[in-house]
This record gives C-alpha cells, structure tokens and sequence, in this order.
C-alpha cells in the first residue's frame, strides 16, 4: 500500500502560476508511474498528466500540453505539477495517483493508489 498526499492548492489569478507537490510513502517498487488527474464540480475525473519511473518519460491531456509540466524527484518520493497561465476552466480538485503501467495510468481504473486531493481555483 502506498499512501499518497498532496500539498500546494491555492486560489490564483487567471494567467498566473501553481505548484502541487504529491508526497509518496510505502512500497513503490521500481516501476511505479505517477499520475495527476483533476476533478471540477459536476464533472468526471479526468486525466491531466502522467510520469514514468524514470522521470523521462512524460504524457499530457491536450486540455493542458504546454502549459502544464510534470516531474518527479525519485530521492524524495515526490512527485510535481507546476501549472502555467492557468485558466477559469482548471478550476477542480487536482488528484494524485500512481499505478504499475506507465502506458494505461491515464485510466482511472488502473490507478492503484490516490491522494486525498487539493483545490485548485482560478479566478477571472
């Protein structure tokens, strides 16, 4: 079991910047991705970006490529979403997650372990 908690939500102004941070503990194993996902009132959960082991390898919804980076400190069992001219629309609770398969953990289904969650509002 690995236990997951993200930090660094906030309320921000449209065009400005975030940064969440997701802490792991717990049994990772050497082939665990790391995936962040998002969550807006009335809405699914839906995919935002994943990270292979490794860190170089890297994959992102389109609703969010270029604006959104992911990154992963190994040393730290941490694992980063820095978020760049964020829009109204990015408003959501922003979700940690990390699975087995790097190729299929933009599926919510092959999640094996979540965080708790952190607002993220974006302000007009």
């Amino acid at each position: 079991q690995v236990q997951l908690v993200e930090s660094g939500g906030g309320l921000v102004q449209a065009g400005g910047s975030l940064s969440l941070s997701c802490a792991a503990s717990g049994r990772t194993g050497s082939t665990y991705a790391m995936g962040w996902f998002r969550q807006a009132p009335g809405k699914e959960r839906e995919f935002v970006a994943a990270i292979s082991w490794s860190g170089i390898s890297t994959y992102y919804a389109d609703s969010v490529k270029g604006r959104f980076t992911i990154s992963r400190d190994n040393a730290k069992n941490t694992v980063y979403l820095q978020m760049l001219s964020l829009k109204p629309e990015d408003t959501a609770v922003y979700y940690c997650a990390g699975g087995a398969s790097y190729w299929r953990i933009y599926s919510r289904s092959e999640c094996d372990d979540w965080g708790q969650g952190t607002q993220v509002t974006v302000s007009a």
